[in-house]
């Protein structure tokens, strides 16, 4: 996965690692016992993890503040701004435990604000652990027991007091200098499970650059102390194996980045994540399914839903020999979403969206395809032809899934039977999102693409843009009951002017308490001289 400008370029930013040796040390750990270590708040008045619950269902059933007959009333209570740092993406999702909201800011720092009003309670300084000013989170907290856990751009896992922003540890579980965090911890029985992904495919522009060496991994944490209880890499470890056109060294094989947050079937002891494309070579779980037994990381299945794929960002803009799958297997088909644990007249399925379109149900068991339902169709032929369907995630109500697609032309959300993957019913991206509100002032920019995650309440589907609108739709029937344009300018409660931008990156909506945050921080960056905005609605 390589997130793009609408003109296929890839934007990167430099991010100082520092620290490197940290690789098997945990810093400045004084843990105290809990007795409620590992247990998840009360759903309703909170939102204690990216995917809403372990299931991964991103669906809160217990709001009732919110809901058809009151939607029409959601007002922005406040907005927070974030530090102005050029083509920073702040995708972090909120996290709401007790009143009090836990976010990451792409400067150095993770936030825990008042949920009603913005007002901060601390700030956690990223810097301490790590040196310099440009590491930020883009992965959405977990709140469990006494402690928020998130990741960082520089491989590493953190375990703050929630209450203070005390750091309880911190851990390095990978030393590549590519290695970042974008998919969420989940925390489950004692132990911290995440993905590791890379930027490194976005460096294969540079012909001059020695591609490419990372590989993905989940690992499983302690979740008291930070020691690393094991590890699975999805792709062997890279070997010199030639020379590209340049003469820079070709690395083999590589890829395979975990981009998504696992989900688990606390029944079985299972969790599921998918897996990204190569960067080079073949070999290795790409574009593929894991179903990890959560004491030893063994898999007990896998499920490969494209292969090949090869992919970075010289398929792009570089000349073919950079991209040897160019015009054929050049897909960027990623599972780059994660799943739905859902149960389907007793028999427990995972509910996956793909980002090349389709849409399947796996058996949870035997991980065999039980449907599949095409949302958009893949086009090797175009540029990124992956970013055509599920970016980030979907939404389990107990009666459907629901779906959005990317850059499909337009993008569409989706209601599926979770018995068959029939369609119920779709709803096309409105053809005006870039003609009115503030992003009809740079339609260059502009996309009719449904990027993030979607979330649910009880007959309510929320789904945001990158035109910079953020819209609620009816569970029933996917009629749009709610718009707010977030591409203007704001007075943070901060302190600090800010400027809304595009809603995307790795979450969607947070809705507790009769409250609905959203992040309009991300790609496309419309008027980006001022960072981007966490915006908080409520009735």
């Amino acid at each position: 996965m390589h997130i793009r400008t609408k003109a296929g370029r890839t934007m990167r930013v430099a991010l100082a690692v520092g620290l490197a040796g940290l690789a098997s040390t945990a810093l400045a750990v004084s843990i105290p016992a809990s007795p409620n270590a590992t247990a998840y708040q009360t759903a309703g008045q909170n939102w204690s993890m990216w995917q809403g619950d372990p299931s991964g269902a991103r669906f809160n059933g217990a709001e009732t503040k919110i809901n058809p007959q009151t939607v029409g009333n959601l007002k922005l209570k406040w907005a927070y701004s974030y530090a102005a740092i050029p083509y920073a993406r702040t995708g972090s999702q909120p996290a709401i435990v007790d009143g009090v909201l836990y976010v990451g800011a792409p400067n150095s720092k993770f936030l825990a604000l008042d949920a009603k009003t913005g007002a901060t309670r601390w700030t956690f300084d990223l810097t301490t652990v790590v040196a310099g000013d440009t590491n930020s989170v883009r992965d959405g907290a977990a709140v469990v027991g006494n402690n928020v856990y998130f990741g960082d751009s520089t491989g590493r896992v953190y375990a703050v007091d929630r209450q203070s922003g005390r750091l309880v540890w911190a851990r390095q579980v990978d030393t590549h200098v590519s290695a970042r965090m974008t998919g969420s911890p989940l925390v489950h029985d004692g132990h911290v499970f995440i993905g590791v992904s890379t930027d490194e495919g976005g460096n294969a522009r540079d012909p001059n650059f020695a591609c490419c060496t990372h590989r993905g991994q989940v690992v499983s944490l302690n979740a008291r102390t930070g020691a690393v209880d094991w590890r699975y890499y999805t792709v062997p470890e890279a070997k010199a194996v030639g020379t590209w056109p340049s003469g820079a060294t070709k690395y083999s094989p590589s890829g395979g980045s975990v981009w998504s947050s696992p989900v688990v079937d606390a029944d079985t002891g299972t969790i599921f994540v998918g897996t990204g494309n190569s960067a080079t070579g073949s070999e290795g779980d790409i574009d593929t399914m894991l179903a990890l037994d959560t004491d030893s990381g063994k898999p007990r299945w896998k499920h490969t839903l494209t292969s090949p794929d090869l992919y970075t960002a010289a398929c792009d803009d570089v000349a073919n020999e950079y991209c040897p799958g160019a015009g054929e297997y050049a897909l960027d088909a990623d599972i780059g979403a994660s799943a739905n644990v859902i149960d389907v007249g007793g028999r427990k399925l995972v509910a996956i969206g793909q980002k090349g379109g389709m849409f399947y149900a796996l058996d949870a068991r035997t991980g065999e395809t039980v449907w599949q339902t095409e949302l958009a169709k893949l086009d090797p032929s175009l540029k990124d032809p992956g970013s055509v369907g599920v970016e980030w995630g979907s939404v389990y109500d107990g009666k459907r899934i629901y779906a959005a697609t990317q850059r499909s032309n337009p993008g569409r959300l989706f209601a599926l039977d979770p018995a068959t993957g029939k369609i119920l019913w779709q709803t096309n991206h409105p053809a005006d999102g870039c003609t009115t509100g503030g992003a009809a002032a740079e339609p260059e920019l502009c996309e009719l693409a449904f990027t993030p995650a979607v979330s649910g309440t009880p007959g309510l589907v929320y789904e945001g843009s990158a035109d910079g609108k953020m819209r609620i739709f009816s569970a029933g029937d996917g009629k749009i009951l709610w718009t707010y344009d977030a591409v203007r300018q704001y007075d943070g409660v901060n302190g600090q002017p800010g400027q809304g931008r595009g809603i995307g990156g790795n979450g969607g909506a947070v809705i507790a308490d009769g409250m609905m945050y959203v992040q309009a921080a991300y790609f496309p960056f419309y008027a980006s001289d001022k960072g981007g905005v966490l915006l908080a609605f409520g009735l």
